[in-house]
């Protein structure tokens, strides 16, 4: 993939007309449109990960500590555990019928379920029987997510130009944390309303609920939103190929299903599994866990840690776009190995810093626990998709990712919460990353570079007419240029 193979003279001539070229105003469209559903996914994060200890107060009032408050962890949990099956059925279909089709639905599924939740009896109505429509939802909503992500990388990145694959696939993950940024938002204004009008016991008594049923407008919004976005150019050339060629199970460059997936790209599937566990660890011990910990080992409020964590998060997403610049500059490699260094340095002295208890000194720590996710997710959208040919990049998507995710990444403040009551030290959660972080280093060594390269098995893709001559007139002398893996056969008279 970052060579030609030895056979790229033999292989079919890259003409003008079948380079894609999607104008910036269109790559907008496209990339706005799917951004919201990364909002929703992340303002459900947020709401739920600050909402973490009154929930177990609503729905697990019957049980002590700390078994309440792991139960509902678990919710958490258990909406990643059901995410690699939404995936295996959303994945292959995504590549089938297309990856617009597919982002409508699991908007429609998590908004929701998202907003079902803020309207389910609590533990004082039914006892601890509502923890049960609790995980059921958490369970809808996981399912959906499953083709939430996967979809949403593979979209942004087929709708990107090459040389800005990098730039234009962060705005995906600066959705996800302008989302979380939301979500905390939102609970924090509903705790210091319903406070102040209805006395200390108002959000368990009620308030709880707002933040969810928020989803419902947002939802609309969101749906309305991916009704209009288009299906991706390459996604519509490698269909038209199947529809006159017949599927080769034996070419790896074909549509494949789950068993072919695995068996044709097992390699690729490592790497991503491995870099997607090292981001997503980072990334929700900063988001979703974070409100956790703060108010059980920190002493400070679900209100005080909005406050605190809420910046930040903004701060960090208007960092990701510029990373992914960079990264379309000096490759998606080195950005990775920034990421990885910079958890296994800091991270120690951001928990560490965090003890000391005070809001400046969480803003500082904060800060620091935020520098390796900036790095990780600002390339993940651009990198992890790029690993698979795009006739089968929706279904590989959506294994690596979900069973990374599910195993690893959701479960981060479940295990987190776990080990430090388990071992009574407060640093597990920076070991638990950096384990993580020093494995996705690993699996650098296997990874091949992949930007300003088109597609594994897309024709490429760039913003103007000129720019696809002068690709065509350099395509001999281009090691980035290899037509063996394109569906050039196309558009040829």
């Amino acid at each position: 993939m970052n060579e030609k193979s030895p056979s790229a003279s033999e292989a079919p001539r890259l003409e003008v007309d079948d380079v894609i070229v999607v104008d910036k105003k269109r790559v907008r469209t496209a990339i706005g449109g799917t951004v919201v559903g990364n909002f929703m996914e992340w303002f459900d994060f947020g709401i739920y990960g600050y909402l973490a200890v009154t929930l177990t107060a609503v729905f697990a009032s019957d049980l002590p500590d700390p078994w309440g408050l792991l139960v509902t962890l678990l919710g958490f949990a258990i909406s990643f555990l059901v995410r690699p099956f939404g995936g295996f059925v959303l994945g292959p279909l995504g590549d089938r019928i297309g990856r617009q089709k597919v982002l409508f639905l699991t908007m429609a599924m998590m908004a929701s379920a998202t907003a079902l939740i803020g309207i389910l009896p609590t533990s004082a109505q039914i006892g601890l029987w509502a923890i049960v429509p609790l995980y059921l939802l958490k369970m809808v909503q996981g399912f959906s997510t499953g083709g939430e992500y996967a979809g949403a990388t593979t979209y942004v990145s087929e709708f990107s130009p090459d040389k800005r694959r990098g730039f234009w696939s962060s705005w995906l993950d600066v959705g996800s944390y302008v989302g979380f940024a939301a979500g905390a938002g939102a609970v924090a204004i509903t705790t210091a309303i319903v406070t102040n009008v209805s006395g200390p016991d108002a959000m368990t008594e009620y308030g709880w609920r707002i933040p969810f049923l928020l989803a419902i407008p947002l939802g609309i919004v969101a749906i309305w939103f991916r009704l209009k976005i288009p299906e991706t150019p390459s996604f519509e050339q490698t269909h038209a190929a199947e529809a006159e060629n017949e599927i080769d199970k034996d070419d790896p460059m074909s549509r494949q299903g789950l068993a072919g997936i695995v068996r044709h790209h097992w390699k690729s599937l490592l790497i991503a599994i491995a870099l997607v566990a090292a981001t997503n660890t980072a990334g929700y011990a900063l988001t979703s866990y974070m409100p956790v910990y703060l108010e059980k080992e920190v002493g400070i409020s679900n209100v005080g840690s909005a406050v605190a964590t809420i910046p930040v998060l903004l701060l960090m997403s208007a960092m990701l776009p510029i990373f992914g610049r960079l990264s379309d500059r000096v490759g998606r490699k080195p950005i990775y190995v920034a990421a990885a260094g910079s958890a296994l340095v800091l991270l120690i002295p951001a928990f560490l810093i965090m003890q000391i208890g005070e809001l400046w000194a969480v803003m500082i720590a904060l800060v620091l626990a935020a520098v390796p996710v900036a790095f990780y997710a600002s390339i993940a959208a651009s990198t992890l998709p790029a690993l698979f040919p795009t006739a089968s990049r929706f279904g590989a998507m959506a294994i690596a990712y979900n069973v990374s995710v599910s195993l690893f990444g959701g479960t981060t403040p479940l295990f987190s919460q776990a080990l430090i009551d388990w071992t009574g030290n407060t640093l597990m959660p920076a070991f638990y990353i950096m384990f993580f972080a020093a494995m996705g280093l690993v699996a650098l060594l296997a990874m091949p570079e992949t930007a300003k390269r088109p597609l594994l098995g897309s024709v490429p893709t760039v913003e103007t007419p000129a720019e696809a001559k002068a690709l065509v007139a350099r395509q001999d002398d281009d090691p980035l240029i290899d037509t063996s893996t394109m569906p050039l056969e196309l558009n040829r008279p």
